[in-house]
């Protein structure tokens, strides 16, 4: 769990005090910054509050486990049998606390890309708004099971790329700026088996605001 630590603080600059301080202590389930019901209509309140009070907790206490155990493992094989569930549950933890801060409701400016390093390294590398929408929406639609949709920042080409993840699997070969949950518990409630209709929704309560902290971090 260490390793994974420490490749999270080298992918994910805004996390890396937070999980530190967590790795060796409880890991606790992170308050919201808005109302389960405040992303509607996009994203309902019963999912934003399953999603969160149920399967984040889950990773949470699954986590905690793991790590209890691992510390008590007293053979490498021991250990190495519960890399599986480190991985499954860290990674969960990971994703879905940036996955929260990585929305807002309208009334707190959720949907709006202003002007700014974002929107400009955005029409930089994907030409508008429009094509990058379109194109991450494609890409996370297609995803295989589930996983992750990421905008991410790659530090070696100084560009924004569109990449995936699967299942659990948090974002280490970028700094993720932008992360899409399309595991069907994020979405199915309310948008049944059409993915497209998600994923078209959320981009009406992404925190670009977030987003944009993320990316200006990265680049210093």
């Amino acid at each position: 769990m260490l390793g994974l630590a420490r490749s999270v603080a080298r992918a994910q600059p805004r996390l890396a005090s937070t999980f530190a301080v967590q790795s060796s202590s409880v890991h606790t389930l992170p308050k919201l910054d808005y109302a389960y019901d405040a992303l509607e209509p996009h994203i309902s309140g019963e999912i934003m509050n399953l999603h969160h009070t149920k399967h984040h907790q889950t990773y949470v206490n699954g986590l905690n486990a793991a790590e209890e155990a691992y510390a008590k493992a007293e053979t490498p094989k021991d250990r190495i049998k519960l890399q599986a569930a480190l991985k499954f549950n860290g990674g969960g933890h990971i994703n879905h606390s940036l996955f929260w801060k990585n929305l807002a409701p309208t009334s707190q400016g959720g949907g709006n890309l202003s002007d700014g390093p974002l929107k400009a390294a955005i029409e930089r590398d994907f030409g508008s708004f429009e094509k990058l929408k379109e194109q991450m929406n494609a890409t996370t639609a297609a995803i295989q099971g589930s996983g992750w949709g990421w905008l991410g920042f790659n530090q070696a080409t100084k560009k924004l790329e569109i990449v995936t993840t699967a299942n659990q699997d948090p974002l280490l070969s970028h700094v993720p700026i932008i992360g899409i949950d399309i595991w069907e518990h994020a979405f199915y409630l309310q948008y049944k088996n059409v993915k497209p209709d998600y994923l078209k929704a959320i981009w009406n309560v992404v925190n670009f605001k977030e987003a944009e902290k993320r990316l200006v971090e990265a680049t210093k």
